[in-house]
């Protein structure tokens, strides 16, 4: 969107949009496709695709291999400069418009799938200086609007105590360990922000959480949900029918003051919100 309706002028935004929506009909990857789309790969000998792409490094290749998530394909070999270019691909993985191309060897050792370019269409590095540069060129004002109107809102339909509000949610996202509990009617935007805004939170609705998801599991030695985010978000979490585990409270109300948790051997700490 930023690269084709980037302007004023009406017109302009309508035909870019229009052009946005050909782009994805026409390359995103669609899970229940993957099958069709590989094939089209295979027949064409190259085809566009836009798919969430993560890369791991092969100690025992000495190579960089990607792996693409809607696609279903692993092990596709991945240049330095590329990675070096965008870090990000090395945390979590980025959505990217990628050239995919298919070659068939008869080494078995080798994947038929060659990554001909790729381009980020998430953030794939942050410059924090220039961003600190751009903000000194905004008002408080100002840029508290900026930030309302990242998270989805028109900033000129809300007052400043209903920003400041807003502005509140986004706290855990920017501080370790905050923990904040927001009461309110459906509809108010409670846990939007925690499921949409960020791919560094997560959001658990209804459910039963248990210790195990949440903290360690004690049979596979496994970390949950605290080892891998900034911030959790649990949704619904009250109800009539919901039974309190006085294990995960004791272990929640521990780690919510001291930041650390342990389960049998060792203690350990996070971050999270």
């Amino acid at each position: 969107m930023g690269q084709y309706c980037a302007t004023n002028d009406e017109d302009s935004i309508q035909s870019g949009i229009e052009t946005v929506r050909e782009i994805l009909r026409k390359h995103y990857v669609h899970r229940n496709e993957a099958g069709l789309i590989r094939s089209t790969i295979k027949e064409k000998g190259r085809h566009k695709v836009i798919d969430k792409i993560s890369v791991d490094l092969n100690e025992k290749t000495d190579a960089y291999e990607a792996t693409f998530s809607n696609l279903g394909i692993k092990k596709v070999l991945v240049d330095s400069t590329t990675v070096k270019a965008h870090p990000k691909l090395l945390v979590g993985g980025v959505w990217c418009i990628a050239d995919v191309e298919y070659d068939f060897n008869e080494d078995k050792t080798t994947t038929p799938w060659i990554l001909a370019t790729l381009k980020p269409i998430q953030l794939s590095h942050f410059d924090f200086d220039s961003y600190i540069e751009a903000r000194r060129q905004f008002t408080t004002d100002e840029w508290i609007d900026l930030l309302i109107q990242s998270i989805g809102f028109n900033p000129e339909l809300f007052g400043k105590r209903s920003k400041l509000f807003q502005l509140l949610r986004l706290v855990p996202f920017c501080g370790r360990n905050y923990n904040i509990i927001e009461l309110g009617p459906k509809g108010t935007g409670k846990s939007h922000i925690y499921s949409e805004f960020s791919p560094h939170g997560i959001l658990v609705s209804g459910g039963e959480v248990t210790v195990a998801k949440l903290f360690v599991n004690n049979s596979t030695g496994k970390i949950g949900l605290v080892g891998y985010w900034d911030v959790v978000a649990f949704d619904e979490f009250a109800g009539k029918k919901k039974r309190a585990d006085k294990a995960l409270v004791d272990i929640m109300k521990n780690y919510m003051a001291n930041k650390s948790f342990s389960r049998g051997i060792e203690t350990l700490g996070a971050e999270v919100s």
